[in-house]
């Protein structure tokens, strides 16, 4: 089957149908507007393959649908149907040389990162061992996080930029006060240790993100709560990478009396903060 159907568009493609030829420029509508080169189109039984290389970038692509520039509808690749543009098969075969040494440097970078990241969580493991106190049921942690969202697509999101472990909890229950009381731990986040109604976000529904003290979940720092689900050594295997940098530890030991106590009577919770 080499038919597609594009319900924006309201119209079908049948992908095992030529659009272009090989060193022909064509266009990405949408994300980074950027421009490739056609190097390569391969044949298989569900239709053809078109092989890329980015002009900007100077990077490898792929895609399966080049549709014409005067029915342009929406994110997707297109060529010029009334003014196509080439390039000249040397200019081709040179580009294809420099992607395919930046591919090469990409994929020794990513093996050295994952050799140094298998490193970390090795001292992580180890340490993490010795950190998380009998009886621990939550650890507290620092998310610091980067905006992301974008307006014009309607799309809101961000992305986790470092996590810090503050401290670790014998309860689940989610206290403001008792997230405050570890944001002194770090001086990144030591300004939300003030009490500030603003600060404090409450999102226990369904695609919210629960308790969290911060300004924004999309910038800056937030400080949350987070159960020891699993096994001890699930967790350990969750955060041993985070641990592995001691600068992302930054978990106090206080004296037995320098903690949060806490004393149940019928429905009610007292918490008492030392």
């Amino acid at each position: 089957m080499s038919k597609v159907f594009l319900l924006g568009a309201n119209a079908s493609y049948d992908t095992g149908k030529q659009t272009v030829t090989k060193n022909q420029i064509i266009q990405m509508n949408g994300y980074e507007d950027d421009r490739y080169v056609v190097y390569d189109i391969v044949s298989s039984k569900w239709g053809l393959s078109y092989e890329l290389i980015n002009l900007r970038t100077k990077t490898f692509g792929q895609c399966d649908l080049i549709r014409p520039l005067s029915q342009k509808f929406g994110i997707g690749y297109y060529f010029d149907d009334e003014n196509p543009q080439f390039m000249d098969a040397f200019e081709v075969a040179v580009l294809q040389s420099e992607a395919e040494q930046n591919q090469h440097s990409e994929q020794v970078a990513k093996r050295q990162q994952q050799e140094h990241d298998e490193r970390l969580k090795a001292i992580g493991t180890e340490r993490l061992q010795t950190l998380i106190p009998t009886g621990a049921k939550a650890v507290i942690i620092a998310e610091l996080h980067e905006d992301e969202s974008d307006g014009m697509t309607d799309y809101y999101g961000y992305r986790t930029k470092r996590t810090v472990i503050l401290g670790f909890s014998t309860h689940t229950r989610d206290l403001f006060s008792e997230m405050r009381k570890y944001a002194c731990n770090f001086s990144e986040t030591a300004h939300l240790a003030e009490e500030n109604e603003k600060y404090k976000h409450r999102e226990k529904y369904s695609m919210g993100d629960g308790y969290y003290l911060g300004e924004s979940k999309y910038h800056d720092w937030i400080i949350q709560k987070e159960k020891l689900y699993g096994s001890r050594e699930q967790f350990i295997e969750r955060y041993a990478l985070t641990a592995g940098d001691e600068n992302n530890i930054c978990v106090k030991v206080r004296a037995e009396a320098d903690t949060i106590s806490e004393t149940v009577t019928g429905d009610f919770l007292i918490v008492v903060l030392c």
